[in-house]
């Protein structure tokens, strides 16, 4: 039957018919996988995309929600002002000004409407509180120019009006007082040391590899500006998830990674790009970790980079982060450092560069051992090669001893033939049988 509709095929091709179109499967059907009696295809599990604990630009993946105790932050005004977005910022910081402005002018309107200077501003010896202010926009423009001391000249206030008097002092005070609160958070938030933190660069990877017999974590840290970042320190925290003995499970437990606390190494003077190494001894989280088991791991490392800006000599941060598929087994770092006539040169198009090199993949731990066990094996065929039998010459013995008398010892050789072949003949003689206690 199977021939029959080959053939068939192969007839309506020939022919110029076009074969009926098969209908399209479904995308999830047609990529499915189908078990036969002879093999079971299994398809490998595929890893959900990781969700990152600090996102690679430095923020924070963290949402505060069903928060109840709203009023905490009406309590610290100043920082919940400096910590909104731009565009609410600007709206707030227009909204204040006129609501202040309006209000102001609402009352000396008020004022002029109580006196009557609104009905009798026309009439002649009339003396109102405030000149040439007869209808609610004339007040308006009046309260903007006593807030902001622009003094046309054109509206002014009188000295037969106390109430007037009165209010012109509280609008001064208050709207000195808005005009700090308003003018520090836009300063505040203008001179934010964040846009400081985006000249900051960390490698897109973290490598292990071998330093000195040693398996170390590496990530590199550079530095775009030419003005320094002051006192800078750097530290880690692996994140992941863990479960006590007890079974309480701890969702994204925080561990220190130690980069240089104990010998200072965390303090920078970043110049240059440097490469931050975190050595995997016994107090390190990655300590029984092999190359096998990190692929199957699940963590996150943060780094953090603080320190004062040298112009402003406010605090920065810098934040970064690396995924357990982000870091890389058996890498090193590009170096990016070269001297040129005169001065170092930073090339940073290889800053997040990194090439192979021979790492075992066995964890820290087992790596410790071997060196521990056998640590001149590798090296014992380069210091002692296989032993050569030979016999000992005191003269040999001299020479290597004292290399500048080795003429010496030739000569003493070639002048000794003579006492040497008769010491060889005493040696014949004493090895022939004696006969009454003499030679034959």
């Amino acid at each position: 039957m199977a021939g029959d509709s080959r053939v068939l095929m192969d007839h309506n091709m020939e022919t110029g018919v076009t074969p009926a179109q098969v209908k399209k499967l479904p995308k999830h059907l047609r990529e499915a996988q189908i078990s036969t009696e002879r093999t079971h295809l299994i398809s490998e599990p595929v890893r959900k995309p990781r969700q990152r604990y600090v996102q690679k630009d430095g923020k924070c993946n963290v949402h505060h929600g069903n928060v109840q105790e709203t009023y905490r932050y009406l309590s610290d005004l100043f920082t919940t002002l400096v910590d909104l977005r731009w565009r609410f910022s600007l709206l707030i910081f227009t909204l204040v000004y006129v609501i202040n402005w309006l209000f102001f002018g609402f009352l000396w309107w008020l004022i002029a409407l109580i006196r009557g200077d609104l009905v009798h501003a026309d009439e002649e010896g009339w003396t109102p509180c405030v000149e040439n202010l007869n209808s609610f926009v004339s007040a308006f423009l009046f309260s903007i120019e006593t807030e902001t001391t622009i003094g046309y000249g054109y509206r002014v206030i009188t000295e037969r009006c106390p109430e007037g008097i009165i209010l012109l002092l509280v609008q001064a005070i208050l709207g000195s007082i808005v005009n700090a609160i308003m003018v520090g958070c836009m300063f505040v938030k203008i001179s934010q040391p964040k846009n400081r933190a985006e000249t900051l660069m960390f490698s897109h990877n973290a490598v292990i590899s071998v330093r000195d017999n040693k398996m170390c974590l590496m990530f590199r840290v550079g530095d775009l500006r030419n003005s320094h970042i002051v006192e800078a320190s750097i530290r880690a925290k692996l994140i992941r998830s863990q479960q006590t003995k007890e079974g309480e499970f701890i969702p994204l437990n925080q561990t220190d990674i130690n980069i240089g606390f104990d010998t200072g190494d965390d303090r920078l003077f970043l110049v240059s790009p440097l490469i931050i190494s975190h050595e995997i001894n016994e107090k390190s989280p990655f300590w029984e970790m092999s190359m096998a088991q990190m692929e199957k791991e699940e963590f996150e490392i943060v780094v953090i980079l603080e320190g004062m800006v040298e112009a402003t000599g406010m605090t920065c941060q810098a934040r970064s982060s690396y995924l357990d598929t982000e870091v890389l087994w058996g890498y090193r770092f590009t170096p990016v450092l070269s001297l040129e006539k005169g001065f170092y040169e930073v090339d940073y198009n290889n800053f997040h560069e990194v090439y192979e090199t021979n790492t075992p993949t066995c964890s820290a731990r087992e790596l410790a051992t071997k060196f521990r066990d056998e640590p001149l094996l590798p090296q014992l065929p380069l210091l002692s090669p296989e032993p050569k039998t030979h016999t000992f010459d005191p003269l040999d013995h001299l020479s290597t001893l004292d290399p500048l008398s080795q003429d010496e010892t030739n000569r003493e050789r070639d002048l000794g033939g003579d006492r040497g072949e008769n010491n060889g003949s005493a040696a014949a003689l004493g090895e022939q049988p004696l006969v009454d206690g003499l030679p034959d």
